[in-house]
């Protein structure tokens, strides 16, 4: 069976749309937090903040780059309606 041109390109974007739609399926169980894996999570070696020099340096370049200090671990915007 001979195909012709204009069929082969529709057959390869159908392909490439099903392997798209069908590649973002997951099942809620791999994505939830198993109660013997929170020991881990809960670690200390897992917090953001645990090393104070990177924390600083990380501060200082985000202060050069944006040209802006401070605003850590403060929410709203500023106007005083928190």
């Amino acid at each position: 069976m001979k195909t012709t041109p204009f069929r082969r390109p529709t057959a390869v974007w159908l392909a490439a749309l099903a392997l798209a739609v069908l590649s973002g399926c997951t099942n809620a169980s791999l994505v939830r937090v198993q109660p013997w894996e929170r020991g881990a999570l809960a670690d200390y070696i897992m917090r953001p903040d645990r090393d104070a020099l990177a924390t600083a340096a990380a501060d200082h370049i985000y202060t050069s780059r944006e040209s802006a200090a401070g605003g850590r671990g403060v929410g709203g915007s500023g106007c005083g309606c928190n």
